[in-house]
C-alpha cells in the first residue's frame, strides 16, 4: 500500500507541554518542524494545569507571558496541607524573588492551544498536524529517518533529520522500539472527580486535606472543583466495594464546604482513575531519536511537577540541539547524533530529584496519612522550620535546576514552507518503507 511523504528536519510526536513548547522554540530559531497530535484538539480533563513560575518565566522569554495572561486563569501563592481542621503550608511563592511568584492555573488545553496558534502565527516552519497518530518509526541505515503516521486521509510518512518522543507515559514511540522504563516506587492511584462551585466558596488555593485515612484535594476551575482522592492500588475497587454513601460522607468529612453538594457523585462514571507511576528510561536517546517529557520519566501529580519539567526538557532540548539542526538543515550535512546525550546529562538529575522528592512524599506524608490514624507528622515539619517552607518553594516553583532560552529568534518575514495539503504525495511501493 502506498503513502505519501512529508520531509522536516524535526518530527515530534505529541502535541502536550512537552512537544508544543519544543515545536515553538525550534521554529522560532527558523528550523522545520512537525508536531503530530493524535487527537482532534486538546480538550481533555484531569491534566496537569499548574503553571509555575519557571514556566512563566520561559513565556517571558518568549514573548508569550502577556497573551498568557489574557487567558482566564487564577493566580495562587500558597500549597498547603488542611489537618486537624487547620492549613499548614509547605511552600510560599510570594517569598521567591522571582518575576511571578506565583502558580497560575489554567486548563491545560488553553495553554497548549496558545503555545500551538502562536507557533503557527509566528513562524512559517511550524506545523501542527491533528488527528495524527503515530504508528511507529521508520529506520534506514542504522538510525530513526522519520515516523510512520495514520490519519483519517491515509497513512503518512513523516521523514526527518530528529524524531522527538513527548507522546507521554504510554509512548507508542517507545513502545515501539522496545525500551523500557524502570519503575521507581510504588504506584498511587488517584481518583478525579468533579463538584460544582459557589462564589460563596472558600479560596483553597492548592490544598490537600488529610484525615481519617483519607486524602482529597480540590483544584479551582472557576465553575467547578476538580476534585483529587489519592488512595493505594485498588482504590476504585475499594470505593465500588464501600459504595457511594461512604465514599461521600468521607469527602463531606473532610471538605465541609461542600458536604451539601457530595450528591453530585452520581455514580462510578463519575469517577476518573489515574495510575500515578513514577518512571524513568535509563537511555533517554538512539540515533536519530529523543525522548523527553512524561516519555523520558512518568511523574506523579505530586506537587504538579509535571508540566514544569516537561517545558523545561523542551528548552534543555532546544537550547543544546538548535545549532546542529539549523547547519543539518541548511548544508544537508549529517546531524551529529552524539549530541543528543546532552539533552540526558542536562536533565537527568533535575528529574531524578524530582522524583525522589515525589517518591518521599508519597513514603512519608501521603502513605502515612492512608494509614492508622492518618495524621502523618511530615507536614508539621513546614510549621515548625521556616527554611523547610523557603526550600520547597523554590524547588516546586523553580525545579531543582532552570533553564532559561539561548537561542535567537529568527527572521519571520522569509518566505513561508508551504502547507501540509500543498504537499506533493509521493507514492512508494510497501518494501521501501516497511521498518
Amino acid at each position: 500500500m502506498a503513502s505519501e511523504t512529508l520531509d522536516t528536519t524535526v518530527c515530534v510526536v505529541g502535541g502536550g507541554p512537552a512537544g508544543a513548547m519544543l515545536g515553538l522554540l525550534l521554529a522560532r530559531s527558523g528550523v522545520d518542524v512537525v508536531v503530530l497530535e493524535k487527537h482532534a484538539d486538546f480538550h481533555r480533563d484531569f491534566r496537569g494545569d499548574t503553571v509555575h513560575p519557571a514556566t512563566l518565566q520561559i513565556l517571558d522569554e518568549v514573548g508569550l507571558v502577556e497573551k498568557f495572561h489574557e487567558l482566564p486563569h487564577q493566580k495562587v501563592s500558597t500549597i498547603g496541607v488542611v489537618q486537624d481542621g487547620k492549613r499548614i503550608n509547605i511552600a510560599d511563592f510570594s517569598k521567591l524573588k522571582v518575576p511571578y511568584p506565583y502558580m497560575a492555573f489554567v486548563p491545560q488545553w488553553d495553554f497548549l492551544d496558545l503555545i500551538t496558534a502562536e507557533a503557527a502565527a509566528r513562524y512559517p516552519s511550524f506545523r501542527l498536524l491533528m488527528c495524527s497518530e503515530a504508528l511507529g518509526v521508520i529506520r534506514e541505515n542504522g538510525r530513526v529517518a522519520g515516523v510512520r503516521v495514520r490519519r483519517e486521509e491515509g497513512e503518512l510518512e513523516v521523514r526527518s533529520t530528529l524524531v522527538v518522543a513527548a507522546d507521554g507515559r504510554h509512548s507508542a514511540i517507545r513502545e515501539d522500539i522496545g525500551a523500557k522504563p524502570r519503575l521507581i516506587g510504588a504506584s498511587l492511584d488517584v481518583i478525579f472527580f468533579r463538584i460544582s462551585r459557589r462564589e460563596s466558596d472558600p479560596d483553597e488555593g492548592i490544598c490537600v486535606r488529610i484525615g481519617n485515612g483519607k486524602i482529597f484535594g480540590a483544584t479551582d476551575r472557576r465553575t467547578y472543583w476538580q476534585m483529587s482522592y489519592e488512595t493505594g492500588k485498588g482504590g476504585l475497587e475499594d470505593i465500588r466495594r464501600r459504595g457511594l454513601a461512604a465514599f461521600r460522607a468521607d469527602l463531606a468529612a473532610l471538605v465541609p464546604f461542600l458536604a451539601d453538594r457530595v450528591h453530585e457523585v452520581a455514580s462510578m462514571d463519575d469517577l476518573s482513575l489515574l495510575e500515578a507511576r513514577i518512571d524513568r528510561l535509563e537511555q533517554w536517546h538512539a540515533p536519530g531519536l529523543l525522548f523527553i517529557g512524561d516519555a523520558a520519566h512518568a511523574m506523579s501529580p505530586v506537587a504538579g511537577f509535571g508540566v514544569n519539567l516537561a517545558v523545561q526538557d523542551a528548552v534543555a532540548t532546544s537550547n543544546a540541539l538548535t545549532g546542529a539542526l539549523l547547519h543539518s538543515q541548511g548544508t544537508g550535512a549529517a546531524f551529529d547524533d552524539t549530541l543528543l546525550a546532552k539533552v540526558r546529562r542536562r536533565r537527568r538529575l533535575t528529574t531524578a530529584l524530582s522524583q525522589g522528592l515525589q517518591r518521599g512524599t508519597q513514603k512519608f506524608g501521603i502513605d502515612s496519612a492512608l494509614k492508622g490514624s492518618g495524621q502523618p507528622p511530615a507536614p508539621k515539619i513546614f510549621e515548625r522550620f521556616g527554611p523547610a517552607q523557603k526550600l520547597m518553594s523554590r524547588v516546586i516553583g523553580l525545579g531543582f535546576r532552570q533553564e532559561h532560552v539561548r537561542t535567537p529568534e529568527a527572521d519571520r518575514q522569509r518566505p513561508p514552507s508551504p502547507p501540509w495539503s500543498a504537499f506533493t504525495p509521493q507514492a512508494k511501493p510497501d518494501e521501501e518503507h516497511q521498518s
